[in-house]
C-alpha cells in the first residue's frame, strides 16, 4: 500500500503544482487540505441554503430550504491520472492526464472511492455488492445532491455561482459556447467563492443520489441523502457540450448507474469525491 500510495504522490506532484498557479479565490478564506494521495479537497463550512429553482425544469422544484453540514469535497474533477493509479485503465475519450476522467459509470466512480479509501487507509463507505453507503464511515464517497449544489452555489442565490448572468459563464466553464467539442484541463476555468473548480460544466459528475423527480417535495430538510431506491442516479453542473441553461446549479440530470452491462458510459459524465470531516478538520470550519 505505501509504494502504491509512493507511486500515485510522484504522479499527481506536477499536477497538483500546476493547479495551483490557477487558483484564483481569495486562498484567506478557503480551508483545504491535501490528503494522503496527493489531492486537494475543499473544507466546506455548512450552512442552509434554497435549494432548487421554482420555474425552472419541473424536477427543480418546489425550491426549498436544505440544512448540509460542513464536508470535504475534492477542489477539482477527477482527472484521468488519478483514476488510472488508484482503480484500472483510463476510459476516456478525451485522452490527457490532467483532463477529468470520462466514459465512467456510477458504480465505476464508486469503486475509485473505495479503492481511494483503501489506499489512504480510511474505511471504505460503499458496499461494493450492494452499492449501500455508510455515511457513518470515514472515507470517501460521492457528494449528496444537496451537498453538491451547496458548494456549486458558494452562497449565490443565482442561477450560476457567480450571478443569474450566463454572459459570465465563459470565465467558469467549459461548455457548448467555448469548449471546442472537447473537455478542457481540470481547473482551467475560474474557482467559485469556495475555491472548487469546474462546478459548471466541463463533465456532468455524478452524486450518490438515486433521482426522483419529486423527491424535492418531501424530502427532509437536514443533510438529505436521496431516495431509498431508484433506477436512475443523478448527475450535475453540465458538461463540455451543454448549453448554459444545462449548467445552471440547480439543473438536475439522471441516467442508469451501470450496475447492468446494458449501460454504456457517456463521454459527459465524470465526477469527484467528498468525505466527513475529521475533528480536526472540523475546528479549521467552525
Amino acid at each position: 500500500m505505501v509504494k502504491h500510495l509512493l507511486l500515485l504522490m510522484t504522479l499527481l506532484t506536477l499536477w497538483v503544482q500546476g493547479c495551483a498557479k490557477k487558483q484564483e479565490a481569495s486562498e484567506d478564506q478557503i480551508s483545504t487540505v491535501t490528503t494522503a494521495c496527493g489531492l486537494d479537497m475543499v473544507l466546506v463550512p455548512g450552512g442552509t441554503f434554497i435549494m432548487g429553482k421554482d420555474g425552472g425544469s419541473a424536477d427543480e422544484a418546489p425550491a426549498h430550504r436544505v440544512t448540509v453540514s460542513a464536508f470535504a469535497m475534492d477542489r477539482y474533477e477527477v482527472n484521468q491520472t488519478v483514476y488510472e493509479a488508484l482503480v484500472m485503465a483510463d476510459p476516456s475519450h478525451f485522452k490527457s492526464p490532467d483532463r477529468p476522467v470520462e466514459q465512467v459509470r456510477w458504480m465505476d466512480a464508486v469503486l475509485f472511492c473505495n479503492a481511494r479509501s483503501s489506499a489512504e487507509g480510511l474505511e471504505p463507505c460503499y458496499d461494493e455488492m450492494t452499492f449501500d453507503c455508510s455515511f457513518e464511515a470515514n472515507g470517501y464517497r460521492l457528494p449528496t445532491e444537496a451537498q453538491w449544489e451547496y458548494a456549486c452555489r458558494a452562497g449565490s442565490k443565482g442561477d450560476f455561482c457567480f450571478g443569474d448572468s450566463a454572459a459570465k459563464l465563459t470565465d467558469y466553464a467549459s461548455f457548448s459556447k467555448n469548449s471546442n467539442k472537447k473537455t478542457s484541463l481540470a481547473g482551467s476555468g475560474k474557482p467559485n467563492v469556495f475555491g472548487l473548480y469546474d462546478m459548471h460544466g466541463n463533465v456532468y459528475e455524478w452524486v450518490h443520489d438515486v433521482y426522483d423527480p419529486r423527491y424535492y417535495q418531501n424530502g427532509p430538510e437536514q443533510d438529505p441523502t436521496g431516495p431509498a431506491q431508484g433506477k436512475e442516479r443523478v448527475l450535475r453542473g453540465g458538461a463540455w457540450n451543454s448549453e448554459a441553461s444545462s449548467c445552471r446549479s440547480s439543473y438536475r440530470s439522471s441516467d442508469t448507474p451501470g450496475t447492468a452491462d446494458a449501460c454504456f458510459a457517456q463521454d459527459t459524465y465524470g465526477f469527484r469525491c467528498a468525505r466527513a470531516l475529521t475533528e480536526q478538520e472540523l475546528a479549521l470550519v467552525k
